[in-house]
C-alpha cells in the first residue's frame, strides 16, 4: 500500500463524513416540526422511547446527535432522566441501518438488477437527481431533499474510495502481519473505541471496517471486538456534550456509556467463552460488509433485549455514579439543542404559545381586578409579568441564534411568527400590570364611577376580553379565520374608547364626573386601546405565517378602504354587539 493509497483512504473518509453530515442535516430539516411531536412521545414509557429513538436516528442518520439532543432536553428540564434510557437504546438500533446501506458496496454479480443495487450504479443517479432539485426546486423542502440525495451520493463515493484504497492490502504480507494484532480481543475493542472516539462517528468507523473487509483479510473473530469497541467509542460525543451541564444531563451520557460497556462485557464473555468451549468454526472465516452489518445489528439489538427490562436499574446506576451538586437550571432550551434547529424552532413555538396563554391570563385577571380589587390577584399579575419577561428574554436570544442556522421554509415562517409576537405578548403583560395600578388607585382612593361610566367600561372590558381570547386561540392553533376576526374587533374597540372619552368630557362639563375619575378612566382606556393594538399585531403575524395562501398586507389595505366584505361583515357585527346605550 503506497502513500497515494493512504491519501485516497483519508480522502474517502473525508467524503464519507462530509456526506453523512450533509445528509443528516438535510434529513433533520425535512423532519422539521415533526421532531417536536416525536420527542414529546418519548416521555410516555420506555417502549415508546425505544421506538421513537429508533425512528429519529433512522430519520436523521446520527445516533450521536440523538444522544446530544437528550442531554440538552434533560439539562433544559424538558425531559425526565428516567425516559432517556429507552431512547438511547432505540438510537443504537436505528444507527445499524447505515451499516446495512453501506454493506451494498460488497454486492457482486452481472445480473442487471443486482448491478443496480451496487453503489457505483445508483449513487450517480441519486447525485444527478439531487443536483437537479437544487437547481430547479422552488421550495426549500425540495432543495433539502436534493441536499440529502447529494449527501448520500458523496457518502457512498467516499465508501468506494476507501474500499479502492485498501484493495492492494489483500496481497500485502506486511498487512497480514499487522492483522495479527486484531486477533487479540482486548486490542480489537480498544482500536474500535479509539478510532470512533477520534472521528466521533460510529457510522464512519463501521464504514471503514466494511471497506477494509473487502481486502479479504478480516475475519469474524477480528471484526466482532472492533464493532464492540466502536459502540463504546460513539459515546465520546455525548460525554463531551455533558461537560458543564447539570447532574441529570451528565447522567444521560452515563446511561449511554453504561449501556455499551455492559453490552460489550456481556457479549464479549459470551462470544469468546462459547468459542473457547465449542470452537465456533465461523470465527476464523472471512467477513464481508454484510457480515459486519449483521454483527453490528446483533450486538445492538441483543444488548437492548438484555437491558431494556433493566432500564430503571440502569438509570439508578447512573444516579449512583454521578453525585455532583445540581446547579439551578431554568427550564428553557439548552445550547446543545441548537445542533437540531428544527427541534429548537418547534420548542420556541411551544414556549411562545405558553407565553400567549400567560399574557391572556394576565389581561383577564387585570380586568377582574378592576371590577373587584384583590391584593392576591395583583401579586399573581406581577408574577405572570415577570415570567413573561423571562420568556421574551430567552426566546429572543434563541431566535437570534437561529438566524445563523439554515432552516426549512416552514421553520423560517414559524421563527418569524414567534419573533414578531413575543414583544407584543410582553407588552400585553405590561399593560395588565398598568391596569393593576389603576385598580389599586380606585381601591385606595375609593373612587366611584358614575353609573353610565360603569356601563360603558363594562362593555369595553367585554370587548377586550373577547379580542384577547380570539388572539390567543388564533396564535396557539395558527387559525387564519380566527386571526381575521381580530382587526375588525380592534377597530370597534378604538371607536369604543374614543366614544367613552367624548362621553366623559360631556359628563365632566355637566358636573356628573370629576377630574380625578377622569385621570383613572383615561389610564384604563389607554391600556385597553394598546392591548387591542398588540392583539392586532399578533394576528398579523399569524396571517404572515400563511403567506403561501394569503397576503396579510393586501388584507390590511382592503380594511383601510372597507373593500374586504368579510371585514365589513365582522366590523358591523362587533359594532352592534358592543354598542353603547345612552
Amino acid at each position: 500500500m503506497s502513500i497515494f493509497s493512504v491519501f485516497t483512504l483519508l480522502g474517502g473518509l473525508a467524503f464519507f463524513i462530509y456526506g453523512m453530515h450533509q445528509m443528516s442535516n438535510s434529513l433533520e430539516r425535512i423532519a422539521g416540526a415533526r421532531m417536536e411531536r416525536i420527542v414529546n412521545r418519548m416521555t410516555k414509557n420506555r417502549f415508546a422511547g425505544l421506538l421513537m429513538g429508533c425512528i429519529i436516528t433512522i430519520a436523521i442518520q446520527s445516533s450521536s446527535a440523538v444522544t446530544v439532543m437528550l442531554v440538552g432536553l434533560v439539562n433544559s428540564g424538558l425531559m425526565n432522566i428516567a425516559n432517556t434510557a429507552g431512547v438511547i437504546m432505540g438510537s443504537n438500533i436505528g444507527t445499524t441501518i447505515t451499516a446495512w446501506v453501506m454493506s451494498m458496496i460488497g454486492i457482486s454479480g452481472d445480473n442487471p438488477f443486482v448491478r443496480m443495487l451496487k453503489p457505483e450504479s445508483f449513487s450517480p443517479v441519486l447525485a444527478f437527481v439531487g443536483i437537479l432539485l437544487l437547481m430547479t426546486a422552488k421550495t426549500q423542502k425540495k432543495r433539502d431533499v436534493g441536499n440529502a440525495l447529494l449527501g448520500f451520493a458523496v457518502l457512498m463515493y467516499g465508501m468506494l474510495l476507501m474500499s479502492g484504497s485498501v484493495a492492494p492490502l489483500a496481497d500485502s504480507p506486511s498487512f497480514a502481519k499487522v492483522l495479527t494484532v486484531f486477533r487479540n480481543p482486548v486490542l480489537g475493542i480498544l482500536i474500535g473505541l479509539v478510532i470512533t472516539a477520534i472521528i466521533q462517528s460510529s457510522a464512519a468507523s463501521v464504514g471503514m471496517l466494511q471497506a477494509l473487509s473487502l481486502s479479504g483479510n478480516i475475519t469474524f473473530g477480528m471484526a466482532v471486538p472492533i464493532i464492540m469497541g466502536q459502540n463504546i467509542g460513539t459515546c465520546a460525543t455525548a460525554i463531551l456534550s455533558s461537560i458543564g451541564v447539570g447532574r441529570n444531563a451528565k447522567r444521560v451520557a452515563a446511561i449511554h456509556l453504561l449501556f455499551n460497556l455492559i453490552g460489550t462485557a456481556v457479549f464479549a464473555v459470551a462470544f469468546f467463552g462459547a468459542h473457547a468451549l465449542f470452537d465456533l468454526s465461523f470465527v476464523d472465516r472471512q467477513i464481508n460488509p454484510a457480515g459486519i452489518a449483521l454483527c453490528h445489528t446483533a450486538f445492538n439489538v441483543g444488548t437492548t433485549i438484555l437491558l431494556l427490562p433493566l432500564a430503571g436499574r440502569l438509570v439508578k446506576l447512573a444516579e449512583t455514579i454521578i453525585k455532583t451538586e445540581e446547579r439551578p437550571q431554568v427550564a428553557f432550551l439548552d445550547e446543545r439543542l441548537f445542533g437540531t434547529p428544527a427541534l429548537v424552532v418547534a420548542k420556541c413555538d411551544s414556549f411562545s404559545r405558553e407565553m400567549a396563554q400567560k399574557a391572556k391570563d394576565s389581561v383577564e385577571k387585570a380586568i377582574a381586578n378592576i371590577r373587584a380589587y384583590s391584593e392576591d390577584c395583583s401579586r399573581e399579575i406581577e408574577e405572570i409579568e415577570g415570567e413573561v419577561d423571562i420568556y421574551e428574554d430567552h426566546l429572543g436570544t434563541y431566535l437570534v441564534r437561529l438566524s445563523g442556522k439554515k432552516l426549512s421554509a416552514h421553520d423560517s415562517k414559524i421563527t418569524a411568527k414567534v419573533l414578531h409576537s413575543i414583544g407584543n405578548f410582553e407588552r400585553l403583560s405590561d399593560h395588565a400590570l398598568n391596569l393593576v395600578e389603576s385598580a389599586k388607585e380606585i381601591h385606595e382612593k375609593k373612587i366611584e364611577m358614575s353609573e353610565q361610566a360603569k356601563k360603558e367600561l363594562t362593555c369595553l372590558e367585554n370587548a377586550v376580553l373577547e379580542i384577547m381570547g380570539i388572539t390567543a386561540e388564533a396564535y396557539e392553533t395558527m387559525n387564519r379565520k380566527l386571526a381575521e376576526k381580530v382587526e375588525p374587533l380592534e377597530q370597534v374597540i378604538d371607536l369604543l374608547t374614543e366614544t367613552i372619552r367624548m362621553n366623559h368630557i360631556d359628563r365632566l362639563q355637566s358636573g356628573d364626573c370629576t377630574i380625578e375619575r377622569g385621570f383613572v378612566l383615561a389610564d384604563i382606556l389607554n391600556n385597553f386601546e394598546r392591548i387591542s393594538d398588540h392583539c392586532s399585531n399578533i394576528a398579523i403575524a399569524v396571517l404572515e405565517a400563511d403567506t403561501d395562501q394569503y397576503d396579510p398586507h393586501e388584507y390590511l389595505k382592503q380594511i383601510r378602504t372597507m373593500d374586504n366584505p368579510r371585514f365589513k361583515e365582522l366590523f358591523e357585527e362587533y359594532r352592534e354587539k358592543y354598542s353603547l346605550v345612552a
